[in-house]
């Protein structure tokens, strides 16, 4: 009980602040709404937990055994988070380009990117060292980490899709609309270097 209100910190602040699934979740919101947006915000908070427990119990193991493993998902995860920037840059208007695949993520794409999203690997890498104990019981520790993420996620998503929606009134034209997705594809970028480097 001593560390859950640091732990439950710990998840907020990690939850909220900017970073690959928040700007994704305000990039839908401004381009696609909520109603659209729910399958990719459901995705985050089902895909983030199943993260950490397969982390929690297996994975964290199979990356101490094999360092190298780490650093090509790491730059993997940095290549395909460039690819999915270069999409967002050159997104046109929705209604537009129905046709040619202009859609929020699905569930499943939602979830699966949490595989490929490094801020999602330095929490989950993060959390494990400072809130789990070497004689504690791991089910209940990962179990916890894992549900108090699944939980703040979820409301987390709908406030960025909702403050995306609250902006696309400013992006009538496409011109703005462009320098939007431009600007949100170099800040997901940006919100990753520094667990890249």
């Amino acid at each position: 009980m001593e560390t859950l209100l640091p732990l439950l910190g710990f998840v907020v602040v990690s939850t909220v602040t900017p970073g690959p699934n928040n700007l994704m979740c305000l990039m839908s919101g401004a381009n696609f709404g909520l109603r659209r947006t729910v399958p990719h915000i459901s995705g985050i908070a089902a895909g983030f937990p199943v993260m950490i427990v397969a982390s929690g119990f297996g994975l964290v193991w199979v990356f101490g055994t094999w360092p190298v493993l780490h650093e090509i998902l790491k730059y993997v995860a940095f290549a395909y988070l460039l690819w999915l920037a270069w999409r967002i840059a050159i997104a046109g208007r929705p209604e537009a380009k129905e046709g040619a695949g202009a859609r929020p993520l699905t569930f499943l794409e939602a979830a699966a990117f949490q595989w490929v999203n490094p801020k999602a690997w330095a929490i989950v890498f993060g959390g494990m060292a400072l809130y789990t104990t070497a004689g504690g019981d791991k089910v209940f520790e990962i179990g916890l980490f894992a549900v108090l993420f699944g939980l703040v996620c979820l409301p987390n998503g709908v406030v960025w899709t909702l403050f995306g929606r609250a902006i696309a009134g400013f992006l009538e034209n496409d011109v703005q609309r462009r320098w939007f997705n431009i600007g949100m594809a170099v800040l997901l970028v940006v919100s990753v270097v520094p667990t890249m480097f």
